[in-house]
């Protein structure tokens, strides 16, 4: 190197600096957006908290639920709602999970090009469809449709826990509500499980192929072990989304309040956020108290639903 090019090279390197200034502006960036969202979510606590802090300290049965003239206290009035949200949601996971992960790997796997593209586009159109027009269409398309479904299972099934009781001729009842969250979540567990399997290592996939194995062995062997963590966390986002659902779960359902198992019966059962969304305009005082009080709920069965899948991860990812 010529001394001309070693100045030129020092030159350079001074005025660009060592880089210090901007590692510090970045930390302290990260730290700041790190601060806030803890912030944010202790400031939505504390509210929930505080608007919820008479009710949860009422004694007596002060509160009245949906479809019942009956007084009850706010334990009653909460855990029913909290039963009827974590019944729906399993009911909705176990319908869509499977049926997605089948379309991310045909997709991903199985279609030719210019049909899995297509596919994904009309994957992602449905995760951008607003949750009324879900709401719309099940109301007045799905459910009609359910009703001799469910009065066949009914029927037949009916001395099983789910299945028992009177099916409803209308149809508003906590299994519609579910298939119509499993539609809505498919399309975000679909796409999410897609981009993972898509990103399985090559060489993984062509070493199965190599030993002999056939595809659906290498997706096994290969594949899923792979997108194991993308899949608990595809699951986990739209299991987010079933909990908190109003708008279409409350167009669909006939609202209730119980502890059953039947979920062919109307006005049985509740979720939290249709329940607040539809006393919420008339309720006042205490009223409007065990309204948060539910929402608070909500936000802890939320979050311990996101510290499960982080705790599910961590084992996946150590394995």
């Amino acid at each position: 190197m010529t001394v001309q090019e070693t100045e030129e090279t020092s030159l350079l390197t001074d005025s660009r600096g060592t880089g210090k200034t901007g590692n510090v502006v970045f930390w302290v960036i990260a730290l700041a957006a790190g601060i806030t969202i803890l912030a944010t979510l202790a400031l939505v606590a504390v509210f929930l908290l505080l608007q919820a802090k008479d009710a949860i300290l009422a004694r007596g049965r002060v509160f009245t639920t949906m479809g019942s003239a009956n007084h009850v206290n706010i334990w009653e009035f909460t855990f029913p709602q909290v039963f009827g949200t974590l019944l729906g949601s399993a009911m909705a996971m176990i319908m869509a999970v499977p049926v997605a992960i089948g379309i991310a790997l045909f997709i991903s796997h199985y279609a030719p090009k210019r049909l899995a593209q297509t596919l994904g586009y009309l994957v992602d159109l449905l995760a951008a469809i607003p949750s009324v027009i879900y709401g719309l269409w099940g109301a007045l398309w799905l459910v009609p449709k359910l009703v001799p479904l469910n009065k066949w299972l009914n029927a037949h099934f009916g001395w099983f826990p789910l299945f028992g009781g009177t099916a409803s001729p209308t149809g508003r009842t906590i299994s519609s509500a579910a298939v119509i969250l499993a539609v809505m979540i498919l399309p975000i567990v679909t796409s999410i499980s897609r981009e993972i399997f898509l990103k399985t290592p090559g060489l993984h996939e062509e070493a199965a192929l190599a030993l002999g194995a056939t595809r659906w062995e290498m997706i096994r062997l290969a594949v899923l072990p792979h997108g194991r963590s993308g899949i608990v966390s595809a699951s986990m986002l739209g299991l987010g989304r079933a909990l908190g659902e109003t708008m279409a779960v409350l167009m669909v359902l006939s609202v209730g309040a119980s502890y059953s198992f039947h979920i062919l019966e109307a006005g049985r059962h509740s979720t939290i956020a249709a329940n607040i969304a539809l006393q919420q305009p008339e309720s006042t005082g205490l009223a409007l108290s065990g309204l948060f009080a539910t929402g608070l709920a909500l936000f802890f069965i939320t979050m311990i639903v996101n510290m499960l899948a982080r705790w599910i991860l961590a084992r996946t990812s150590a394995k």
